[in-house]
This record gives C-alpha cells, structure tokens and sequence, in this order.
C-alpha cells in the first residue's frame, strides 16, 4: 500500500497555545484517516514534529511495516532535519526527532516539502484542534464540515472501543458498499467501514492496550474526544517505585531480571500503602509493571485500598541485556567503550539490551492508554527508576539528559498531573515521607 501523510502544527504565540494536524491519503487523494490534537504551550516546531508523528503513527497502522509513505510538509525544517540534510540544533526537538525517526525505520519514507497552501487539510486540523482547545474541548472527528473536496471522516464500525477518539479513519477506495468482489459481484461491508485486516492493525497499533491486560474502554456518553476526553479535571498518576530488592541493596543494574522484594522491600511497600489509603490519595485505579518486584508493592497496596491490580507492559524496566545483575564498576571494567557509549546517547543500547529511546516509545504509549482509559482519575503507577523518569522527564518537557539528573529512592512517591487542555504538572518527585 502506498500512503501520503500530510502533516503540520501551529502555535498562537510561538511559544504560546500549540496544537497538531495530520491527514493520511492514498495517492489518489483519498482521506484514509485524520488526526489533530492541541499541546498546551508549545513552539511551532514542536508542534510540527507532533503532527508527523501522529501521521507516521496513522500510516503505520494503516499500511503496516514497510508500507511507501510520501511524507509533505510545509516545515523545511522538519523535512530536511529529518532527511538527514540539516542538523538538529535545538535540544528540545531531538527527542522528537527520534521519535519520529524510530516509526519512519519501519516504513519506507521519502520527504518532500510543499507550500503552505499544499498543505491546507493539515494546517486546519491543526487550527480546529487548538480552537476546540480554547472552548475546553477536544477536537473529536467528525467536529466540523468538510470541504467538498474531502470526504467526510467517519469512525468505522467495530474501531471506536479500541482506537483514540482523535483519530479518525475512512474506507480506502474499493472498500465501501459498491466494491467489486473477485466474482464481478459487489459486496457490503457497510458504509465507511475498514476491511478487517486494515482494522486489526488499526486497533493494535493505535490503542495496544488490549493485547497488553489494560483493558480498552470507551466514553459512556460517547462525548469522548482527544486523547483524554471531555475530563474537566485533572488526571493524576502517582509514581510508585517499587521496593528494595537484593539488586537494589547491592547497586546492581537491574531490568527485565526479576527479582523480588526483600523483607525491608515488603515493609517500604507496606508504609507507601498506609500512606495511599488516606486522603487526600483516594485511589481509584491501580496498574504495574508486570516485574515481580513491582506486582508485589502494587499488591500490598491494593490489599489495603480494596482495589485489584491491573498490568501494563509498557511500564517494565528498560532492558539491560548483558549488564542485568551487574554492578556499574563490573561494567566499566567489561564494556568500557559500550558504557561510554550508551551513557553519551540514549539511542544507544547496552549489548542485547534497551535503549533509552526505544524504552521512551513505549512509556509513550502506556501513557496514553492510561490516561485514555482512567480520564479524571487518581491512577497509582507501580513501576521502575527508567519508565518513572521518563514520565516525569515528558511532563516537564525536559531533554533525555534529564534521566541523568534526577535520583528516585525505593520505594519513593512522584506525581505528576495531567489536565484536559494539554498541560502537564509534575506536583512532587522522590517523596519518601512514607518511609522516616
């Protein structure tokens, strides 16, 4: 399948209200799907580089690995960073550029700029998003008339449990009512509706929270829109590390090993529990790492909150590979130049491990299943050091050398606060109250 992605972002105020458009077609010009959200505050060019990656995510999804994609732009900038043609200078848009790097290797990319009058289904969802922004709502599809030229994006049936509400697909050419079957006769499947084989790979690649244990589920008065829906609050996650273990006692690297809680671990564990159980936590939901070490602490705390443990893949510990279970000395000595290495850039992985970059991916993604899932809710995070930082470092728009800067105790609290409107508030970072 060969797609065209079409992408853009504004920002009223450079930096100021931002928000992202992105619109994928087949190259005939047909709309197969739409996506636009607002940022909070935030330049144009990140806002630009959040409307590729919503379009290389939808491309993604649509054509699958290796799918052509045509990527327009009206941002020399972002097409010719991501060409390899100019160095990316800012700090701030690295991150995004691996991102977006990272879906690009997985499709077969060609860049090409446009002007900007090219480039209009874009730059109107962009302004459509940060519009429905400056009401307190969520640009949703379908929010608006589109052109004659367009059609009109439609949620296909069987996607709107499972896929983001601010993502919108429409049938390819050859897949509506009139659809001409091998035989000569036409087929049915139903006006604007997606072939089951798009539509599987729509739902797993859009929203893998089903194949991951968190379970999907869709706004009850069907007004969701956005990422975290019609939420007037605040969704809260509180960023539990989990407690002490063997590895931890003796400062060794530990990732996807699994270790479990010590006997002092099972008593930090117990105090972050009577802490969560009084106000002003009130708890509502409960999700971990799917590590011993962190099913345990998440365990003690829901016994006492009377609530039951979900898991979510996306929150393990970055993998250490070779380095699991040893100590950063025993490293500098076996694999001086790969410590060297992966500690200078985090797309670097340890020997059969992580990188830092592919562990951001997916958090990403955990995120935003959560905070589709658990809008305007108190969700306590039962977790590792990396996936928590990471967390923390996205709320404060911080570059990757942040991880480097931040120390995190077993056992510790952080919270951060997510709004409806786009911004993100990191309210507390290594509260260890619980344990004194």
């Amino acid at each position: 399948m060969n797609l065209v992605v079409e992408a853009d972002g504004g920002s009223r105020g450079n930096p100021g209200p931002a928000g992202y458009g992105a619109v994928v077609k087949d190259t005939d010009g047909q709309v197969l799907a739409e996506a636009a959200d607002a940022l909070g505050v935030a330049t144009n060019n990140v806002a630009e580089y959040q409307g590729l990656i919503a379009g290389l995510r939808s491309a993604l999804a649509l054509g699958g690995e290796g799918a052509a994609v045509e990527v327009r732009m009206d941002s020399k900038l972002v097409i010719e960073q991501m060409a390899g043609r100019w160095k990316i200078k800012h700090e701030g848009l690295r991150p995004l550029a691996r991102e977006a790097a990272a879906l690009a290797g997985r499709l077969r990319v060609s860049w090409k700029w446009i002007p900007r009058e090219r480039n209009r289904d874009a730059d109107r969802l962009a302004n459509e998003a940060m519009d429905a922004a400056a009401q307190g709502d969520r640009w949703r599809p379908g929010s608006r008339t589109a052109p004659p030229s367009m059609p009109q994006p439609t949620t296909p049936p069987g996607l709107s449990p499972t896929a983001p509400p601010n993502v919108a697909v429409t049938a390819p050419p050859g897949a509506g009512p009139t659809a001409p079957s091998s035989s000569g006769t036409t087929t049915s499947p139903g006006a604007g509706a997606v072939p089951s084989n798009l539509r599987t790979d729509l739902q797993a690649a859009l929203h893998p929270a089903v194949s991951s244990g968190v379970r999907a589920t869709a706004s009850s008065d069907g007004t969701g829109s956005g990422w975290m829906g019609p939420a007037r609050t605040a969704t809260t996650f509180l960023l539990l590390r989990h407690g002490e273990t063997p590895f931890s006692v003796e400062r060794r690297f530990s990732g996807t090993g699994d270790p479990e809680l010590t006997p002092k671990g099972v008593a930090q564990a117990e105090a972050a529990a009577a802490r969560l159980a009084r106000p002003p936590y009130e708890i509502d939901v409960i999700v971990s790492s799917p590590l011993r070490r962190a099913q345990g602490t998440a365990e003690i705390v829901a016994a006492r909150a009377g609530l039951k443990v979900a898991v979510d893949q996306g929150l393990r510990e970055v993998d250490f590979g070779a380095w699991e279970g040893h100590t950063f000395t025993e490293i500098q000595r076996r694999w001086p130049a790969e410590l060297e290495a992966w500690l200078a850039d985090p797309s670097v992985a340890p020997p059969g491990g992580e990188s830092f970059d592919q562990a951001a991916a997916r958090v990403q993604a955990a995120k935003e299943r959560l905070l589709l899932d658990h809008k305007g809710k108190k969700v306590l995070v039962v977790s590792h050091v990396t996936p928590i930082k990471l967390l923390l470092r996205f709320a404060l728009l911080a570059p990757s050398a942040a991880l480097y800067r931040m120390h995190l105790d077993v056992a510790s609290l952080s919270t951060v606060d997510y709004f409806p409107d786009g911004p993100e508030l990191v309210r507390s970072l290594n509260d260890t109250a619980h344990l004194r």
